[in-house]
């Protein structure tokens, strides 16, 4: 096989590295106020003196952490921080978003540094999930590397592929990390097996030779260390990861970078704070920048570069460990913030006040899911949120894209607005973060945006990863027939006993919603992993791949007693003592219909006593809908009504006459 061959050349070239750290000086930490927006102005002026002495290039590592979703890219992460002496107050300490932290998952890239063997190194830590793609094309243009975490046993994935394509698109060099080789599945031939496959990956993905020419390291990121040969138990005084800095310094070389030309940087990340305004981040591509320093801020137009801002640079900041700690100035190939700017957002350029000419700016594959966010006009409006109208709505979204450029809005219709994006959880992300911000809103199921190339119909297909138990295969292949995807691929899962892996090819419509679906049908124990593919010729409509629904026509508090006669009718949502009103949808109907139901219904009280008045009234648990599942299930002419207490399904209209009148209209 090519892997163990290539491996066993390399090794005979590659460089002994050594392993003699020098610790990591922590910083003082910066005081967080109570919204959680960082007060830079409380940190001491030394940090700043030490920042300030090192404007060398060479000194200077830029790299980026990329990975599939789960293989231990943030656990990493915390292993060299602590490595180099960083102070890690709890694991995931990358992870400072709330939700990152609830779901175990990167959402935003974030970046920090840290200090090895008198290099100063960069570190960008990127989401693995291919919703957040976005995130991982706007920095990769910062970094000149890229450690590929790849699970020694899964090998590599249909994000792994995603991800990788980015990196080599912009000509990076990644060092291959097989991780949890602690494992008691993985040996050194499965490690070797796993190395062909990355191998291979790499050549169809056009990777050029010196790209091909990538060293491989062995890690175990959950026990704190890396080896350049294969072990699964290495001795004591090697359990660390001084290897793996060591490659990182040897193999990924310095910016290319001009310290002596004019001051230019391409903002990569954006954030606010409420004592300095904008706080942009990226790395400077040529030239210093200092305090105090006139700048302005740049973008590309269809004109050509425009002067959106002038200013001066009234703060200059660093990521140190978790810490960000002030500078006096910072030289061409750093990665830093800067605060003093109020206009400028992500893709743009800022430069000394000389400089007319803007850096390029970032390229990104185009969004395939679109969702229509609006007012909330149900009978409850107004009684959870506190943001409500239609103007609120519309700045929240507009700040999101501002800092997200993965995500477009377009203004619509009576004060709703159109929202794209690369898929159903990154804009499930978006929502879940506005309902605990205590906003109230009303949103449309997910729509796929078509393309039209020489008179075709074009749409997003996905490749999609799947491994389930063998006794799952049939269910899972016969609801994908019904979504349109085709099997690519299909076979045992290594080191494994009755487990089944799927290549499968889904246009993106097909899977809007079928997470929930793969996770009854597989019992939980399945997995699935989706990245977008290309876009390629319409399919053809779907099959029947959800039946109708049970819809309210009855307002006040719903009753167990009228719950009892509906239970038979389908799959309820609600339980008794929640609030309905007329179009509500409370549960899923037996059959492909939908019906209309009354679930406000009491019984009624009479002076004679019937044998059965007394009878205790025992329910199912009803299917309480999440918000990702609610995104996944509603059909065309549903809406999700979004509050910070509730998530409710509804008829877009809520009259049962204006519904009828609607269906019989001829579709377009």
């Amino acid at each position: 096989m090519a892997g163990p061959i290539l491996r066993s050349l390399w090794s005979s070239t590659r460089k002994s590295f050594s392993s003699t750290p020098s610790l990591f000086t922590p910083y003082h930490l910066l005081p967080r106020t109570n919204t959680g927006y960082r007060a830079f102005s409380a940190a001491p002026a030394t940090a700043a003196v030490e920042a300030s002495s090192t404007l060398n290039p060479g000194r200077l590592r830029n790299v980026a952490v990329i990975a599939h979703v789960d293989h231990g890219k943030t656990t990493l992460m915390d292993r060299l921080l602590r490595q180099c002496g960083a102070d890690i107050p709890h694991e995931r300490a990358m992870d400072s978003i709330s939700l990152e932290r609830e779901r175990g998952i990167t959402i935003a890239s974030k970046v920090t540094s840290v200090s090895w063997n008198e290099n100063e190194l960069n570190m960008v830590d990127t989401p693995g999930h291919a919703d957040f793609g976005g995130e991982v094309e706007r920095v990769v243009g910062m970094v000149e590397g890229a450690v590929l975490v790849v699970d020694a046993g899964e090998g590599p994935l249909a994000q792994t592929k995603f991800v990788l394509a980015k990196a080599l698109k912009y000509g990076l060099r990644p060092l291959l990390l097989l991780n949890k080789v602690d494992r008691p599945s993985v040996s050194e031939e499965r490690c070797n097996e796993v190395e062909s496959l990355v191998f291979d990956l790499f050549a169809n993905l056009g990777a050029t030779e010196e790209q091909l020419d990538f060293p491989v390291l062995y890690a175990s990121a959950k026990e704190g260390w890396a080896s350049t040969t294969f072990t699964k138990d290495p001795p004591a005084e090697a359990k660390n990861m001084s290897q793996l800095l060591d490659a990182i310094v040897t193999h990924v070389p310095p910016p290319k970078a001009n310290i002596d030309a004019p001051f230019q940087m391409l903002v990569s990340m954006m954030e606010r704070d409420f004592y300095l305004g904008r706080i942009l981040t990226g790395r400077i591509h040529s030239g210093i920048v200092r305090i105090g320093d006139k700048v302005h801020g740049l973008s590309n137009k269809d004109s050509g570069v425009v002067k959106i801002d002038d200013g001066k640079v009234v703060k200059l900041m660093k990521k140190k460990g978790t810490s960000m700690v002030p500078i006096d100035c910072a030289g061409a190939g750093d990665i830093i913030s800067m605060a003093g700017l109020a206009s400028p957002i992500i893709g743009n350029t800022v430069a000394t006040a000389e400089i007319m000419s803007a850096l390029p700016t970032i390229v990104l594959d185009p969004p395939t899911i679109s969702m229509t966010f609006g007012v909330n006009d149900s009978p409850l409006a107004g009684r959870d949120g506190t943001h409500l109208t239609g103007g609120k709505i519309g700045d929240r979204l507009m700040a999101e894209a501002e800092t997200n450029i993965a995500i477009n809005v377009l203004p619509g219709l009576s004060e709703s607005y159109e929202v794209q994006g690369r898929g159903e959880l990154q804009l499930g992300i978006l929502i879940e973060n506005m309902r605990r911000e205590g906003f109230e809103l009303s949103v449309s199921p997910p729509k796929v945006m078509y393309k039209t190339e020489s008179g075709e119909k074009l749409e997003p297909i996905e490749e999609v990863t799947i491994e389930v138990n063998d006794e799952h295969v049939g269910l899972v292949m016969e609801a994908l027939s019904h979504r349109r995807a085709e099997v690519m691929d299909m076979g045992p899962v290594a080191g494994t006993v009755g487990r089944t892996r799927l290549s499968l090819t889904c246009p993106s419509r097909g899977l809007v919603g079928y997470r929930s679906v793969f996770s009854s049908d597989t019992r939980g124990t399945g997995f699935m992993h989706r990245a977008f593919l290309k876009y390629e010729k319409f399919r053809g409509p779907l099959g029947n791949v959800r039946k109708g629904v049970l819809v309210s026509m009855g307002y006040g508090t719903i009753r167990a007693y009228a719950l009892m006669s509906l239970e038979a009718r389908g799959t309820l949502f609600i339980n008794p003592g929640m609030e309905t009103y007329d179009g509500m949808i409370i549960g899923e109907h037996s059959r492909d219909t939908d019906l209309d139901v009354n679930p406000v219904r009491a019984k009624e009280l009479t002076n004679i006593r019937s044998a059965g008045s007394d009878e205790n009234i025992k329910l199912s648990p009803p299917r309480l809908m999440t918000l990702e599942e609610a995104i996944g299930y509603v059909a065309s002419d549903e809406l999700i009504e979004v509050t910070p207490k509730a998530i409710r399904l509804r008829k877009k209209y809520l009259d049962v006459n204006k519904r009828k009148s609607m269906s019989k209209k001829p579709k377009e």
